[in-house]
């Protein structure tokens, strides 16, 4: 169970590395296209940052369901 739970996990961490990679790189290498305002003069980076943040929760909501364990704890097999 904690094996499948690490993977579920890792695989989580590698969805938000890409986003948060792709931040980055636009920040270092296009920070023309990241000073654009395309909602209400909210520049990109704005709101770039605010979907890394949501995503953070997203994820993090999404491994916590993914890990939910359907086998009945110690405690309960001993009460039995």
């Amino acid at each position: 169970m904690q094996a499948r739970n690490a993977r579920i996990g890792l695989r989580l961490f590698a969805v938000y590395l890409l986003f948060y990679s792709g931040f980055v790189l636009l920040n270092a290498f296009s920070p023309d296209t990241m000073r654009a305002t395309p909602i209400e003069g909210i520049n990109l980076a704005i709101i770039y940052g605010f979907g890394l943040i949501i995503a953070a929760f997203v994820l993090a909501i999404l491994y916590g369901f993914l890990c939910r364990s359907e086998v009945p704890n110690d405690e309960e097999e001993v009460q039995k």
